[in-house]
């Protein structure tokens, strides 16, 4: 596997953000504690992740050590669809732009990959989010226990 080049870019929360690749196991702790709390660790862990690309988005500087505070999951299939999963950020970094950075270079990891379309499904809560970065709702909102959510996707170039 070619290996993926690390980003370092300024995050609206005045402290650098690095984004690079991780892995599956990496990711499981934030997805856990910010996607699904009341269910099991199993429960965020996939089958496919291994097949899958994994990033996450890591603060640094001010003399502290570098913290994972945000993560997403990437799976490309043969035909160039790519979907990215799992995608979770720490509350208390929420609204600074590190999930901006994050999806941003997620997208262009699969535009590398050589994918046409991407997509996801989206908490309804977040569509706004993902509009923002072209993406169109499709099709009804659907349940996952009691969260909403919405299939939301755009062509790349």
């Amino acid at each position: 596997m070619e290996q993926e080049p690390r980003h370092t870019m300024p995050a609206f929360a005045q402290q650098p953000v690095t984004v690079r690749p991780i892995s599956a196991a990496e990711t499981y702790a934030l997805r856990h504690a910010v996607l699904w709390p009341d269910k099991p660790m199993s429960y965020v862990q996939l089958p496919e992740d291994l097949d899958g690309r994994h990033f996450g988005a890591f603060t640094n500087g001010d003399g502290k050590p570098e913290e994972l505070v945000s993560i997403i999951s990437l799976f490309v299939d043969d035909s160039g669809e790519a979907r990215f999963r799992k995608f979770a950020t720490a509350p208390e970094w929420q609204g600074r732009g590190i999930g901006s950075a994050l999806l941003k270079y997620t997208i262009e990891a699969a535009v590398k990959l050589r994918a046409t379309r991407i997509w996801c499904d989206a908490r309804e809560s977040a569509l706004g989010f993902y509009r923002r970065f072209g993406m169109s709702g499709e099709g009804a909102v659907f349940f996952k226990g009691e969260v909403p959510y919405l299939r939301m996707s755009r062509p790349l170039p």
